[in-house]
């Protein structure tokens, strides 16, 4: 577990997240996903690497189902992207690390 990602859950979503003034990137995951695990460690490298100006959160999907389901989360991992409360993006699937960098700068700009 990385000091620098934030574990919310269904009960602190809206404070940590649609609430947080830094745009957040949440990764919905499990603990049976492989590809969760897969991405987990480029997680932690950018959540360091964006450091105020980037605030990465988790959620486990099968621990809280109520914000899952609000999103319409049907395969995991999905990555959010929120700016001011709204979802600026989506991916869905594994990414490289270089990928992942690609899609936070690109809709980071936006």
């Amino acid at each position: 577990m990385s000091e620098y990602i934030h574990y919310v859950t269904d009960s602190t979503f809206e404070n940590e997240v649609l609430q947080s003034p830094t745009p957040v990137l949440v990764d919905y995951w499990a603990e049976w996903c492989g590809p969760c695990r897969m991405i987990a460690p480029f997680l932690d490298d950018l959540a360091k690497d964006y450091v105020g100006k980037l605030k990465i959160a988790k959620i486990n999907i099968d621990e809280n189902q109520e914000t899952p389901a609000r999103y319409g989360i049907r395969n995991i991992p999905t990555l959010m992207l929120f700016k001011d409360g709204n979802v600026a993006a989506t991916t869905v699937g594994a990414l490289s690390k270089s990928h992942l960098t690609s899609f936070i700068d690109s809709n980071l700009q936006a």
